[in-house]
């Protein structure tokens, strides 16, 4: 989860709002999910955790972010009523103000093309900077941006209506004022469940909200530095506080705690 600043913005209305697989129809074949019917702390064998500030080789996990990652941590991640509770709160842990969780996949579910689906309600307030996303598993191809990194949705608290979908890669990247963003209007975001998915095709990567395909990012076949996503790749949901990006206005500390809620995550091939 980078910071950015969206270069190619689309902005469109929400009509409909499914809450099921659609979409293409080209990835049919459920390979992986997890429905969040079991109480407790997340599955570990599906589940993993990212922990800390990420200091001390990427202090605030290279945008300046103001949380503590926990692990298996009910506070910061557990599963309730049928869903998973992804929450930040602010309490001191390490060095820092506030505490979170940033769930991972990695090496417990992994691949490459398919449709990745997310249906999750976002908490909100200024400061906060929740998404669902993607980084390379092994790092063919070297560090970021090199290897990419696909935000399925990122969302700013300052901008409670508008959701964003970016790649980076070396080529197109927000250090060099590059990336490929786009954004799309709702207003209840934070109020109501949506399906955040995104359609991995070798040519290709789809991008949408419930039944609404609202960017497009293709293969130019100018190479890995402009198309690196042809490696396994892991999700990531997480909730950031504050941040270069999600702390561009401030933190207000009378919106803790704040919590995003997970229906289901499933992955189609």
């Amino acid at each position: 989860m980078k910071f950015y600043i969206p270069i190619a913005v689309l902005v469109a209305f929400c009509l409909g709002c499914a809450s099921s697989k659609s979409g293409s129809g080209a990835f049919r074949k459920l390979v992986w999910a997890d429905e969040f019917n079991y109480p407790g702390l997340p599955d570990s064998t599906r589940w993993g955790y990212d922990s800390g500030d990420g200091c001390p080789g990427n202090c605030g996990w290279g945008n300046n972010e103001m949380e503590f990652y926990t692990v298996s941590r009910s506070e910061n991640a557990r599963v309730e009523n049928g869903h998973l509770i992804i929450e930040a709160r602010k309490e001191n842990m390490g060095n820092k103000k506030y505490t979170s969780a940033r769930m991972v996949t990695k090496n417990k579910g992994d691949w490459r093309y398919g449709r990745m689906e997310v249906r999750a309600k976002l908490p909100k307030g200024v400061g906060i900077w929740p998404a669902i996303w993607m980084l390379p598993t092994d790092w063919e191809y070297g560090g970021w941006p090199r290897s990419g990194e696909i935000d399925i949705m990122e969302f700013v608290g300052y901008e409670p209506d508008t959701l964003y979908g970016t790649i980076h890669t070396e080529s197109f990247n927000h250090a060099k004022g590059t990336q490929k963003s786009a954004a799309l209007y709702s207003g209840d975001l934070s109020s109501a469940f949506h399906v955040y998915a995104l359609e991995w095709h070798p040519d290709r990567l789809d991008f949408y909200l419930d039944n609404r395909k609202y960017h497009t990012f293709r293969n130019n076949g100018k190479g890995i530095d402009a198309w690196p996503f042809d490696q396994k790749f892991h999700l990531i949901l997480n909730i950031a506080v504050g941040g270069n990006w999600g702390g561009k206005k401030g933190v207000d500390d009378a919106i803790f705690p704040q919590q995003m809620l997970v229906d289901y995550v499933r992955v189609y091939q």
